[in-house]
């Protein structure tokens, strides 16, 4: 059975154990149609909670049980009877499940739709109780002042209202089946700690533990992952979701990492060490969000060609690429970020950074639909107005210069007009945008390697 751990303990909460449909022999157009299910965004999570925090919210857990089977079967679906199945208190022979099958009832596990269904499933049930669905976010619901979040089955209420969220838990669980998990404490593999001076903090402990077991770095029981020549897949998976969660610090290693590991070389693996030995240092270090009174920001940065390799480039064409990266704060909280290499080859460091403000924007813009669409619901956001500023800081003063004064130039009408699309919003004073520094650009620590203190120096500024 597999076992369920606490993330705050590490302790054992569940064993667990499920039969499944074998969702490969599904056909697309004969057993199924459509398989996409939402989750909430990671910055929905985080403008939520940080509002949680500025006002005071309460906030309850929720967990539906065996979510998936309270949805009714989307089509007719028959499935192999398993083996040790018994009737009429013996087991069947190999002859009789040949030639009999199970009809499923409820959306059990498995099928290529499950998810799918069981939140078709969910935002029905939730609208006929009254919930609103957002439009910017499919897994964010409003009911009156109190807010609903939902990640597949494990869910958090929040509000100002004790007993709204009373009400609304007994109205939940009068249509599903739910588990109460009371006050915010553990949530998607997350530690969550509410301290005395209001500020939050979320780690990741036991994943880190498990990453670091892997790694050989701890409880070391035979030369596995320690002395391999490869980088395991699984390791730099855990690490993007420990990295996406809670650690942005390592946000730029890891996704370093990740484009070598299709086919890692030893280099890689060690690489990947390092970054285990860094998470044995800081396994306890998270997030620590304190809102303040600054409003959402935006940091951007691009690092121009910065993996050229003369003896590489004749071979490889991504040595020319340049590595990006953006951090969307609200109230002085990190709400997004990214490090990522671009998709295409920048001309110039003017070029690299627009491209870098123009993907940034694509995260903005939807941010700030949804705190406008949250002011409309009557959640008491900061410095309401019709508008949401948004102030996005940016150390090329080309870049800058393009953003602001749309002209064509020799050197720049050869940019797409994808990357001219926040151009309305600079136009309209919903974004404005500022020069920075490069030595306060806190974005740089997703875009190249620092020395240790200006890596210190950002990390404190974005994680607290």
């Amino acid at each position: 059975m597999k076992r369920k751990r606490k993330p705050s303990t590490g302790e054992i909460s569940k064993y667990k154990a499920r039969m499944n449909v074998n969702g490969k022999e599904q056909i697309k157009g004969v057993h199924y149609d459509e398989t996409y299910a939402p989750v909430v965004g990671w910055s929905t999570i985080r403008f939520f909670m940080s509002l949680a925090m500025i006002n005071g919210w309460h906030t309850r857990q929720l967990d539906f049980l065996l979510a998936y089977t309270q949805a009714d079967i989307e089509r007719d679906l028959y499935m192999k009877i398993p083996a040790g199945f018994v009737v009429s208190a013996r087991v069947m022979t190999e002859d009789e499940r040949k030639s009999h099958v199970l009809k499923l009832e409820k959306n059990l596990y498995g099928q290529k739709q499950a998810g799918r269904v069981w939140y078709l499933h969910l935002k029905k049930n939730l609208e006929k109780i009254g919930f609103k669905g957002s439009k910017h976010d499919e897994c964010l619901f409003y009911y009156g002042k109190t807010i609903f979040i939902v990640y597949t089955d494990d869910t958090i209420l929040m509000g100002p209202d004790q007993k709204e969220i009373e009400r609304l838990v007994k109205k939940i669980g009068s249509i599903f089946k739910i588990e109460d998990q009371g006050n915010l404490s553990d949530y998607l593999g997350m530690k969550v700690i509410r301290n005395e001076d209001g500020s939050m903090e979320w780690t990741q402990p036991n994943l880190i533990n498990s990453i670091l077991k892997e790694l050989g770095l701890i409880e070391q029981k035979s030369a596995n992952a320690a002395t391999s020549r490869t980088t395991p897949a699984k390791v730099i998976g855990k690490m993007l979701y420990v990295e996406k969660s809670t650690r942005p610090d390592i946000s730029c290693a890891v996704h370093q990492c990740a484009r070598f590991s299709a086919k890692p070389k030893a280099k890689h693996a060690e690489a990947v060490k390092r970054i285990g030995r860094y998470l044995l240092g800081t396994k306890d270090k998270g997030l620590i969000m304190k809102p303040n009174q600054e409003g959402m920001e935006c940091w951007v940065d691009a690092s121009h060609a910065s993996e050229w390799s003369n003896k590489a480039a004749i071979d490889d064409s991504n040595t020319a690429r340049s590595r990006m990266g953006y951090l969307i704060t609200y109230a002085g909280c990190p709400m997004h970020w990214a490090s990522k290499m671009q998709t295409e080859i920048a001309l110039s460091s003017t070029e690299a950074e627009y491209i870098a403000s123009s993907q940034a924007m694509r995260e903005v813009i939807p941010i700030m639909w949804l705190l406008d669409e949250a002011q409309e619901m009557g959640v008491p956001v900061m410095n309401q107005q019709p508008r949401v500023m948004c102030k996005v800081f940016e150390d090329n003063a080309g870049a800058i210069e393009i953003a602001n004064v749309p002209k064509m130039r020799p050197r720049t009408k050869h940019l797409n007009i994808k990357y001219h699309h926040f151009r309305e919003e600079v136009k309209r004073g919903t974004i404005s945008v500022y020069h920075v520094g490069t030595k306060e650009q806190v974005e740089d620590i997703f875009t190249k390697a620092l020395d240790e203190g200006l890596f210190t120096k950002f990390r404190r500024r974005i994680m607290g």
